[in-house]
């Protein structure tokens, strides 16, 4: 695949990128980002990817940023972020995403200054409830723009077009950051953070997919979807065998996801 395919770009975001020829976005390796950035390679617009890698990043959403700019033939620039080194973030307060959005997209805007780019963009797209995102306020205070939100294009339009396009992300689970498994005023920290993923890489390598692992206190909350509950009750043992060395104990949240 390249950026030269026969585009699957609406109307609207190809004008935006006729608008703004150049861009830095802020790209996760998700299905909204990923897409972004093919529309703008799509469009010919001079895009440069870059992906904000720290302790709240899976190491799977890095290889699949990497593979999808790849196939995309993009610019990818990797900028690492130690993000528990700030307080706000660190402490965890109700508001952590907004302090996180701050710290990550402050970097983001001075090395894309630095690389030549006024314009920074992200994958925020019309689905997206700004009440309960509240790191879209650090987005706004820092002028990031959200073509897919101001083009009133939607996850399921998203998905549509990707697949249209080709793109292995189109139908890629939702995964919010490592931290958001922890519980507000909860202290974060590499090793708590580590725990999550590596009980989560546990439970993919046994098949179980769009779950989350929750801390509760030194305990695992396990939040799967209904149709694989009576999997993980036949699959008890194997998953206590997996998860049982980091914590105290290991439950499962009967209210599915």
């Amino acid at each position: 695949m390249s950026c030269s395919r026969k585009p699957c770009v609406p109307a609207a975001l190809a004008a935006f990128f006729y608008d703004h020829p150049a861009v830095a976005l802020a790209f996760s390796g998700g299905t909204d980002s990923a897409y972004l950035l093919y529309a703008a390679c799509a469009c010919g617009c001079r895009v440069r990817a870059y992906y904000l890698h720290s302790a709240f990043q899976p190491a799977f959403e890095l290889r699949d940023a990497k593979r999808l700019a790849a196939e995309l033939a993009a610019d990818l620039v990797v900028l690492e972020q130690d993000i528990l080194k700030s307080p706000e973030v660190s402490a965890n307060p109700a508001d952590r995403c907004y302090h996180c959005k701050r710290v990550l997209f402050s970097s983001l805007t001075a090395a894309a200054a630095a690389d030549g780019f006024s314009v920074l963009i992200d994958g925020t797209n019309a689905s997206d409830d700004p009440g309960d995102r509240p790191g879209m306020r650090a987005l706004r205070e820092l002028s990031v723009l959200s073509p897919l939100a101001l083009c009133g294009i939607g996850k399921p339009e998203v998905r549509s077009l990707s697949r249209e396009a080709g793109l292995f992300t189109w139908d890629k689970p939702a995964y919010a950051c490592l931290a958001t498994r922890v519980p507000a005023g909860t202290p974060l920290t590499a090793a708590l953070l580590r725990k999550v993923e590596e009980s989560e890489n546990a439970l993919f390598a046994l098949g179980f997919t769009d779950f989350r692992v929750r801390v509760l206190d030194d305990a695992a909350r396990i939040q799967l979807p209904a149709a694989q509950m009576a999997s993980a009750l036949e699959r008890r043992e194997a998953i206590l065998e997996q998860l049982s060395p980091h914590w105290r104990a290991v439950l499962l949240d009967l209210e599915a996801r």
